[in-house]
């Protein structure tokens, strides 16, 4: 590998055995993976909060890693947490788990980490450039950076993404690289979609093609929410970092003319039938959940309107970021939302969060990526569907 003059005394220790140790390791994986040069990073995203996904070594690593002074050069965000870190006693967290969540939130400020505890950076002031090279590491997240934004980044894992984090730079490879972001297949989309359905065509795509750039054509009207919920639940099935819908995505028109020589696969309703009966293995919810990835605020605004005047008789949880519950008070939406019966949680979601612990069976959920996940992470059952039908569940 190429590196400049800044860059070699990173790794022989000028600025210092912390950096020295980053630069180690980001060169390491740029050989690995035949990396050119470094290039330099507009900003990061730190994965690997939550106590229940890393526990006490990984709590351990990060008091170390701060002890020793690592601290991040560019604007780092964090991914959720375990908890509600300000109202996490009303949701059955132990004491024990909320101090262990509290020191891991502790260490990552120690290294300047801006602590939004959310799977939404892009919605809550990290809002990346068409182009620019980031080191981002929740999956949900690069999948909308690299896709709906046009920036480039690869699937970081969490010592690589603080590494890069604290360098400035990551290695020149996969998804950084122009050739790497062709479509490799044409998904013809043959049946509208709405709310859920995005999340089961991810779902059976994601599946499908396990890795690799899918091309979207055949989707008609849908919203920035919409391309996050594919984008999500096509990264929990699969490895799918990036994709392209015609004439929604920015890069999509570049690939056009290519996409006729692409191997074709078909989405019909029938196959959409078949996603939602793949992802639900019960069919009644005494939990739903809304926001994974974290609701934004048109989300809330959608669900509050859908809520305004009734009384629900089953819990139901809606996850989003501090920085959409701003403007959720602003419009008055949590107010609603809480006279329903429903609860605002921040800083977490049903994934991350020790949600086996609790006395639910079957989870509702709207979200593919949350209905993939939550038999392996959470042990628990799953009721997949659009918002109308889990409301509609929630009433009686």
């Amino acid at each position: 590998m190429y590196l400049t003059r800044e860059e070699e005394g990173m790794l022989s220790g000028k600025e210092g055995p912390v950096v020295a140790k980053c630069m180690k390791l980001l060169v390491r994986l740029g050989e690995i993976y035949g990396a050119d040069r470094m290039v330099k990073i507009g900003s990061s995203q730190a994965a690997g909060v939550s106590y229940k996904s890393i526990g006490e070594p990984g709590l351990e690593f990060l008091r170390g890693f701060a002890k020793e002074g690592a601290r991040v050069r560019v604007p780092t965000f964090l991914n959720p947490a375990g908890m509600d870190l300000r109202n996490w006693k009303n949701f059955g967290i132990s004491e024990k788990f909320a101090k262990k969540q509290k020191d891991i939130i502790d260490a990552f400020k120690e290294m300047d980490v801006i602590t939004t505890c959310s799977c939404t950076p892009y919605l809550s002031g990290n809002l990346p450039r068409y182009g620019e090279h980031l080191a981002w590491s929740e999956s949900s997240a690069v999948a909308f950076a690299n896709s709906v934004i046009g920036a480039r980044t690869n699937r970081e894992g969490g010592p690589s993404a603080l590494a890069a984090a604290v360098t400035g730079r990551t290695s020149n490879y996969g998804l950084h690289l122009e050739d790497n972001r062709k479509p490799d297949f044409l998904i013809k989309v043959e049946t509208g979609l709405k709310d859920g359905d995005f999340g089961a065509l991810g779902y059976l795509v994601g599946k499908t093609l396990k890795n690799g750039v899918p091309y979207f054509s055949g989707i008609g009207d849908c919203t920035t929410d919409d391309l996050k919920g594919l984008g999500a639940a096509m990264a929990a099935s699969g490895a799918i970092a990036l994709y392209h819908v015609e004439n929604k995505t920015p890069e999509a028109k570049s690939y056009r003319d290519e996409t006729k020589n692409l191997e074709r696969i078909e989405f019909s309703v029938e196959d959409l039938k078949r996603s939602y009966d793949e992802l639900s293995d019960c069919d009644a919810p005494n939990l739903i959940t809304i926001g994974c990835p974290h609701a934004s605020v048109s989300e809330i605004g959608f669900l509050t309107r859908k809520l305004e005047g009734k009384k629900l008789k089953k819990d139901l949880w809606v996850f989003t970021s501090r920085a959409a519950k701003v403007w959720a008070d602003e419009m008055g939406y949590t107010k609603i939302i809480e006279e329903s019966g429903a609860k605002m949680i921040f800083d977490t979601c049903m994934v991350v969060s020790p949600l086996e612990e609790l006395d639910f069976e079957c989870i509702g959920t709207n979200s593919g990526k949350a209905a993939k996940y939550l038999p392996g992470f959470c042990k628990k059952k799953v009721f997949f569907a659009d918002i109308d039908t889990l409301i509609e569940k929630g009433l009686k």
